[in-house]
């Protein structure tokens, strides 16, 4: 019989009533899901955005991962951070991810992998070449940092590593991990989107032709519907979720423009690519050249939004690579790729969710933009040239004979001038308290914007790409047909697109990040004794500390049955 106040019936009370509180925490714990970040920066969560697309996932996603084998440190890192996101993907979508990592390299024969190869290429996945030096030997490597993403028998290839520039290798991995959570959940919403917005190119002021912008326009088309707007054939602009203006160099016509404006005034957004000044290559050529600028009509609307962009060009030092013909051998022109300081190479940029972790983009004869003051819009300046640039104000010479003569550092003191920038808030029309213009349907006339977003970039070759002269197939938009080098513009006109048609959709989870936390090498240097011996000796200072307390404590305890 057991006696009920004996400690050994308290202690079983104890454990049976530890059991219930556990087996009722468990079971109410599984009808609410919850997960806990106990990051500082977040790393491990996902976005509302991105869970709400993954949450509504009806079919399976099947993701493989081709990083995988024999990788370096960054790459193993790259790939366990890959893995813990997909994991996540898996658990937010219950069950509806599912992923595998695959060894590319894993074939039997050079034949087979080759096949395979090229069959992932073919698919988007690009691979990368790897050099590591180790044991006074260097070996190459074929990684291939990519996924290959199916949904509802469609699938689509993308990259994982974002070629930028940084000191170390964790550096350059990092805003690859930082650049994963967007990167596939924009892949899968290419694939499940149905209700696709709606892009409108404007047509009618001399804009770039279907051609020039086709690689653009290739993008656009895996995530919109994309039309041609002509101003001039409807009373009022469709409904578009978007418009973009590449490059006029005719002038708007005032009903044109009071279009635009009422597009804008209902809450549209516009995406401005313009160049101020009239220069090309094809006119560098000459000696006497002078950059006038366009007469396109739209200052005045610019800057009643907020921004206005100078009649200059800017030059910088950090630039792209054009031929020059430095003499003669044999009867033959000798070439070679020297700096010209008209097609800066822009890597500075605003923190925003647009230009976050770019790589450098390629701008053709950029004007310099200045902001105004404009009530209730805020503005954001979002590209910069290096700190060794400057501004020519109009008629600007411009002469490829200019990269024969040397350049002088000291005229280049200018540092980071505004070509890009964010308009966002409520606008004023242009024509409150005005006469409007003759033919237009003055019903639908509002002074002031619902919330709108402008974005203006003072490049209209910005979303130009190159024509092959051999085959006149468009190049891949950035493309440098001199070094072969591919720059960010298309993927900065993406986010740009992507911002305006929903600034608070999957473009936010680009704002995720990432922090590295590097341990002090020269500290490590200067106090490794030190904390060697710590390390050596606390532990058994620990067991000594321990066992003397504990002796003292038994020592009085049983000192008391004398």
């Amino acid at each position: 019989m057991v006696n009920p106040g004996s400690k050994k019936l308290r202690d079983l009370l104890i454990l049976a009533n530890g059991l219930a509180v556990a087996v009722f925490v468990n079971l109410l714990a599984s009808g609410y899901f919850f997960r806990i970040d106990l990051t500082e920066e977040k790393r491990f969560s996902v976005k509302p955005q991105t869970k709400e697309l993954l949450q509504a996932l009806d079919d399976e996603v099947y993701i493989e991962v081709y990083l995988e084998g024999d990788l370096n440190a960054s790459f193993r890192r790259l790939r366990n951070a890959i893995r813990e996101l997909l994991e996540e993907f898996r658990i937010y979508s219950g069950n509806n991810v599912r992923y595998v990592f695959i060894n590319p390299h894993q074939a039997i024969s050079q034949k087979a992998r080759n096949e395979f190869f090229q069959e992932l290429a073919r698919k988007g996945v690009v691979p990368t070449r790897v050099v590591e030096r180790e044991n006074s030997q260097t070996s190459e490597k074929l990684i291939f940092p990519g996924a290959v993403i199916s949904y509802g028998g469609f699938e689509t290839g993308i990259n994982l590593l974002k070629d930028v520039s940084a000191r170390t290798p964790d550096e350059r991995i990092n805003p690859s991990i930082e650049g994963l959570e967007y990167g596939f959940a924009n892949a899968i919403f290419k694939l499940v989107n149905t209700n696709r917005k709606r892009i409108g190119f404007v047509q009618g002021h001399g804009e770039l032709d279907s051609l020039q912008v086709a690689s653009f326009n290739n993008a656009l088309l895996e995530l919109y519907d994309v039309y041609k707007v002509d101003l001039s054939r409807k009373p009022t602009i469709p409904v578009y979720d978007a418009l973009v203006i590449a490059k006029p160099t005719k002038p708007f016509s005032e009903a044109d423009k009071f279009k635009l404006d009422q597009y804008v005034m209902n809450g549209g957004s516009v995406l401005f690519l313009i160049d101020k000044l009239e220069a090309t290559m094809d006119s560098a050529s000459r000696e006497d050249y002078m950059a006038f600028p366009y007469t396109t009509n739209l200052d005045d609307l610019l800057f009643k939004y907020g921004v206005r962009i100078n009649n200059d060009l800017v030059q910088d030092r950090h630039a792209g690579l054009y031929p020059v013909v430095t003499g003669q051998t044999g009867g033959k022109p000798q070439l070679q790729l020297m700096d010209w300081p008209f097609f800066p190479l822009v890597n500075h940029y605003a923190d925003h969710v647009v230009t976050r972790n770019l790589d450098a983009v390629m701008l053709r004869f950029a004007s310099s933009i200045d902001t105004v003051k404009s009530v209730n819009v805020k503005k954001t300046p979002l590209l910069f040239t290096s700190d060794f640039s400057r501004k020519l104000g109009a008629p600007v010479p411009v002469s490829i004979n200019e990269l024969r003569r040397n350049v002088k550092p000291e005229n280049f003191s200018e540092q980071k001038i505004p070509v890009g920038c964010l308009l966002e808030g409520k606008f004023t029309s242009l024509y409150k308290n005005r006469f409007l213009p003759e033919g237009v349907d003055a019903s639908v006339f509002r002074s002031e914007s619902l919330p709108a977003r402008v974005m203006v970039f003072a490049d209209g070759d910005l979303a130009r790409n190159d024509i092959n002269p051999r085959t006149g197939n468009p190049q891949q938009l950035g493309s440098d047909p001199f070094t072969g080098y591919t720059f960010a513009n298309e993927e900065l006109l993406l986010n740009a697109v992507a911002y305006l048609v929903d600034e608070n959709g999957l473009i936010k989870t680009r704002n995720k990040e990432v922090k590295i936390r590097p341990l002090n090498k020269e500290k490590i240097r200067l106090q490794k004794g030190i904390w060697q011996t710590v390390n050596l000796v606390s532990p058994v200072l620990l067991v000594l500390i321990v066992g003397i307390i504990r002796h003292i404590i038994r020592k009085k305890k049983f000192a008391t049955f004398r």
